[in-house]
Formats: C-alpha cells, sequence, structure tokens
C-alpha cells in the first residue's frame, strides 16, 4: 500500500468516528444548549468535503512531513487543530450574535485532541501497513 494513502485513510478512520462521537453523542447536549437556536439539518455534503480534506491538511501540515515521529505528530496535530478550529470558533463568535465563549473553548479543546490523535494514530498504523523508507 502506498504510504501516503496508508497516512490518509488511517488518519480518516480514526477521526471520523472519534469526531461522531463526540459531536452526536458526547458533546450533543451541550452544543444545543448553547447555541442550539442556530443549529439546523446536517448538510451532508460540505461535511463530506469537510472530513475528507481535513485530514489531507493533517497530511500536509503534520504527519507527511519527513522524520515525522508519534511525539511530533502529537504535538503538531495538536497545534494544527488548535489554529483550523480556532479560526472558525473565533470567527463564528465575532460574526454569529448566539456564539458563545464556552462553545469556543471546548471545540477548539476538542478540535486539537482529535488532530492529535487522528493524526499520531494515523502514523502509528500507516508505520505498520506502509514503513517509511
Amino acid at each position: 500500500m502506498n504510504r501516503y494513502t496508508a497516512l490518509y485513510l488511517a488518519t480518516l478512520l480514526v477521526m471520523v468516528p472519534l469526531d461522531f462521537l463526540f459531536l452526536g453523542i458526547l458533546a450533543k447536549d451541550f452544543f444545543t444548549s448553547q447555541v442550539g437556536d442556530m443549529l439546523g439539518e446536517i448538510r451532508l455534503a460540505p461535511a463530506i468535503l469537510f472530513y475528507l480534506l481535513y485530514p489531507v491538511g493533517i497530511l500536509i501540515f503534520v504527519s507527511a512531513t519527513v522524520g515525522a515521529s508519534w511525539q511530533s505528530t502529537l504535538l503538531y496535530g495538536a497545534l494544527f487543530g488548535f489554529f483550523c478550529y480556532a479560526t472558525f470558533e473565533l470567527t463564528s463568535l465575532s460574526l454569529l450574535k448566539h456564539w458563545t465563549w464556552p462553545v469556543v473553548i471546548v471545540d477548539v479543546a476538542w478540535g486539537s485532541f482529535v488532530t492529535a490523535v487522528a493524526a499520531t494514530s494515523g502514523l502509528l498504523i500507516a508505520n505498520r501497513l506502509a514503513p517509511p523508507h
């Protein structure tokens, strides 16, 4: 299996279930209580596009870099997640009437965590399936 394909698929297959668990079960009531009046039906096309594109960013900036180790993917995955999620959350807070600081804090923390875990797990899985040269 191609190294990049293994990294991509492993990262995707770790991130998606974790994010669904968090958003769909663990934090669902929290987000509904905070910004529920702004939530609508999930639009599948943008959701699918996000889940297909975000792991590409993880690979480019975190796990497919030369010399990537589990330690570097853990650190840089957390930082990549922090900056990506903070960009969305702070923009939403600045523009949307009912966005809240608790939502910003929880989602940025989650983005940092899930990106670090997905990047690191993806790297470790890919190292087994398609070891680096």
